[in-house]
C-alpha cells in the first residue's frame, strides 16, 4: 500500500472513532440541555398553579394526558417521606388514543390554605423532544461525515503533492542501474528532508559507480596481467612432461595441476571477456545468423560431450538474426548450450527452439529449481560440475544487457529452461514471459 493511501487509511478510523465518541457525548449533551428547558418550564408552570391553588381560583384538576395537571390529598404521614420536588420520564396514557406516550413528569408536594399536603403533577410532551433530537443528531452527524470526506481528500491530495519529490526518488531508484546511462535525479523540491534525502541518494549513487569502475579496472588489469604467467606455468609444465625423465606418479601430479592451470586459464579469459564488455570495447557489429551458429555450436559440444549420451533436438520455427559483435554472439550461444550440455543429466535431453524473436534452451535437470534471483549473478553454481567456472550465465547476462536484450529463467516439469528475447525494431518488448518448451 502506497504512504498517501496508508496515511488517509489510518487517519480515517482516527477521526472516525472521534466522530463516534463526538456523537455520544453531542446526544447526551443535547438531551441533558433540553430537559433543563423542559423542567425549567414545568418549575414556572407549577408554581403558577400552586399560586393559583393557594389563592384559591384553581380546580382541582385539568385536563388529561401529556399537557395537563393534576392534584391530589396526600396525607401527612405519607407526606413526610415522599421528596419535595421530583422530576421523571414516563409513559403517560392518552384515553383519548387508547395508547400511552412520552412525557416529562414534574411532582412536586407543597400545603394548601387549610394546611392539607398536596400533590401537584405536571406533565410536557417529550415526543417533540425525542424528534428535534433525532433530527438534530441526524443533521449534525451528516454534515460532519461530508466534513470528514472532504478532510480525507483534501489530505490525500496535498500528501500526493507534497510526496511527489519522494516519489521521483524512487522511481530514480527503481530504473537506476550501477554503471549504465542513469538520468540525473531532479532535486525541484524545497522540502529539506526531500532534499536531504536527494543529496543522500546521489552521494550513494556515485560511491556505487566509483566502487564498481574500480572493480572493474581490477578484474580487466587483474586478468590482462594473469595471462602471461598462466601461459608461461603452462608451458613449463609441457616441457617437464616432454623430457621424459619423470615417473608416473610425478606425471599424474602434472596432469592434476594441469587441469588446475587449465581451469585458471578459462577462468582468466571469462573474467577479461566480461571486463571487456563491461567497457564496451566490443563496438563493431553485423548480422548474425543465429540459427547457423546454433547448428555449429550444438554440433562441436555434442562431440565433446558424447560420453554423456544426451540427446539434441533443434526446432527451428523461424529465422533469427540479431545486428551484434560476432564474437559475443558465439559466447552466448555457446555458453547457453555448455551450460545445458554440463549441467543437463547424462542420458538426458536438449531441446533448443529458434524463431524470429527468441531463443530458447532446455535440459532435463533432476536436481531442482535453480536460485532465480542469483542464477545469472558471477560465480553462482546451483550444482558444482568440474570445468564450469560459474561465470558463463554472468556473461550471457552482460552481453544481453549490452544489446538491449532480456534473458531469463524457468523450470518446469524437472526441465531447465532460458529463454533469450531479443529487441524488435521498436525496441524490447514490454512484457517478457518464459515459454514453456513442449518437449
Amino acid at each position: 500500500m502506497r504512504l498517501v493511501y496508508r496515511i488517509v487509511l489510518h487517519l480515517a478510523w482516527v477521526l472516525s472513532l472521534l466522530l463516534a465518541v463526538w456523537a455520544v457525548l453531542f446526544y447526551f449533551a443535547l438531551t441533558a440541555r433540553i430537559d433543563r428547558e423542559v423542567d425549567d418550564a414545568l418549575e414556572v408552570r407549577a408554581e403558577v398553579i400552586i399560586r393559583q391553588v393557594l389563592s384559591g381560583h384553581a380546580p382541582a384538576s385539568e385536563g388529561g394526558g401529556t399537557s395537563g395537571y393534576k392534584l391530589f390529598e396526600v396525607p401527612a404521614g405519607d407526606a413526610a417521606s415522599r421528596p419535595q420536588t421530583v422530576f421523571s420520564d414516563e409513559q403517560v396514557y392518552i384515553p383519548e388514543r387508547d395508547n400511552e406516550e412520552p412525557a416529562r413528569v414534574l411532582r412536586m408536594m407543597f400545603r394548601d390554605r387549610a394546611g392539607q399536603w398536596r400533590e401537584l403533577t405536571v406533565t410536557s410532551p417529550t415526543v417533540e423532544k425525542t424528534e428535534l433530537v433525532g433530527a438534530v443528531l441526524w443533521w449534525i452527524v451528516g454534515l460532519y461525515v461530508l466534513l470528514l470526506g472532504l478532510i480525507l481528500i483534501v489530505t490525500a491530495v496535498v500528501l500526493h503533492r507534497t510526496m511527489k519529490p519522494l516519489y521521483a526518488l524512487l522511481r530514480w531508484l527503481d530504473a537506476y542501474t550501477v554503471g549504465a546511462a542513469n538520468p540525473p535525479l531532479e532535486a525541484d523540491t524545497k522540502v529539506v528532508e526531500f532534499r536531504r534525502l536527494n543529496d543522500a541518494a546521489r552521494r550513494y549513487a556515485a560511491r556505487a559507480e566509483s566502487l564498481f569502475d574500480r572493480q572493474k579496472q581490477f578484474i580487466g588489469n587483474a586478468s590482462h596481467e594473469m595471462q602471461t604467467p598462466l601461459a608461461v606455468c603452462g608451458n613449463r609444465l609441457e616441457m617437464l612432461v616432454d623430457g621424459g625423465s619423470l615417473t608416473e606418479e610425478q606425471l599424474s601430479e602434472i596432469a592434476k595441476v594441469q587441469r588446475t592451470l587449465g581451469y585458471l586459464v578459462r577462468l582468466n579469459r571469462s573474467l577479461l571477456l566480461l571486463s571487456k564488455i563491461e567497457n564496451g570495447q566490443f563496438p563493431e557489429s553485423e548480422p548474425v545468423d543465429v540459427n547457423a551458429l546454433v547448428r555449429s555450436t550444438a554440433e562441436d559440444l555434442g562431440e565433446i560431450y558424447a560420453y554423456r549420451g544426451i540427446r539434441f533436438t533443434l526446432l527451428e520455427e523461424g529465422q533469427l538474426t540479431v545486428r551484434m559483435n560476432p564474437s559475443l554472439a558465439a559466447s552466448v550461444v555457446g555458453n547457453l548450450l555448455k551450460n545445458a550440455f554440463v549441467h543437463g543429466d547424462a542420458d538426458g535431453e536438449i531441446v533448443v527452439r529458434v524463431d524470429a524473436g527468441s531463443l530458447s534452451v532446455a535440459n532435463s535437470g533432476a536436481g531442482g529449481a535453480l536460485d532465480g534471483e542469483h542464477v545469472f549473478d558471477r560465480f553462482y553454481q546451483g550444482t558444482k560440475r568440474e570445468g564450469s567456472t560459474g561465470l558463463g550465465l554472468a556473461i550471457v547476462d552482460a552481453v544481453c544487457r549490452l544489446y538491449g536484450m532480456r534473458i531469463g529463467y524457468g523450470y518446469a516439469e524437472g526441465r531447465h529452461c532460458f529463454t533469450l528475447r531479443v529487441a524488435d525494431g521498436r525496441g524490447v518488448s514490454e512484457t517478457f514471459q518464459f515459454r514453456r518448451l513442449a518437449l
